[in-house]
């Protein structure tokens, strides 16, 4: 899958979509990414362009010493959320977009 970064202008300034990425592996399938689905509906509605939300099949987390307790993961940016919540995310997007801004 080719994904493409979009490029906006924020006062001025050129800033790169921030990008969230949902593991959807098996582990944190199980461990609960599905209660994360809605963040596809509120990341587009609350950032527009801002933030793009995607999935990943996996993002490697668990195999790292493992790790499989701490699921489900989400990457924002380059950053990596373990026990993953709605609001964990939406939190690390807020430092994010108000860094940029």
């Amino acid at each position: 899958m080719i994904k493409l970064n979009y490029i906006i202008e924020t006062k001025g300034a050129l800033m790169e979509t921030i990008e969230v990425k949902i593991c959807s592996g098996t582990t944190c399938f199980v461990m609960g990414s599905s209660f994360l689905n809605e963040l596809y509906e509120l990341i587009p509605q609350k950032y527009g362009e801002k933030v793009s939300v995607t999935q990943s099949l996996c993002l490697g987390q668990c195999s790292k010493q493992d790790t499989h307790s701490n699921a489900p993961y989400v990457k924002v940016a380059d950053t990596i959320i373990s026990e993953a919540t709605v609001e964990k995310v939406l939190a690390e997007i807020e430092k994010r977009v108000n860094k940029n801004e």
